[in-house]
């Protein structure tokens, strides 16, 4: 199973980590990747002085703007899921 945290840590709340969490839960949803994604709400990463909201994916931290949720999650989340089809 994948793992994938958004940090819901002070700053990263701040910058809009409830809507990349909302933006990911619906992904996963219309995708059907419940089975193939462990998705967790983390805190503090240690990546405050990044501009967009801390994410962990597969060991590797990214910064992902609420607005770039959407893009990120199919460019990169779900292509690392086995059996992905591009929607």
């Amino acid at each position: 199973m994948i793992e994938l945290s958004v940090c819901v840590g002070s700053s990263c709340h701040l910058k809009g980590s409830y809507n990349v969490i909302q933006t990911f839960q619906q992904l996963i949803e219309e995708y059907k990747l419940h089975d193939k994604i462990s998705f967790k709400a983390g805190f503090c990463m240690k990546s405050c002085d990044r501009e967009g909201v801390a994410v962990s994916f597969c060991g590797e931290k990214y910064s992902v703007k609420p607005e770039d949720a959407r893009v990120f999650f199919k460019n990169t989340i779900a292509k690392g899921c086995e059996g992905f089809h591009d929607k």
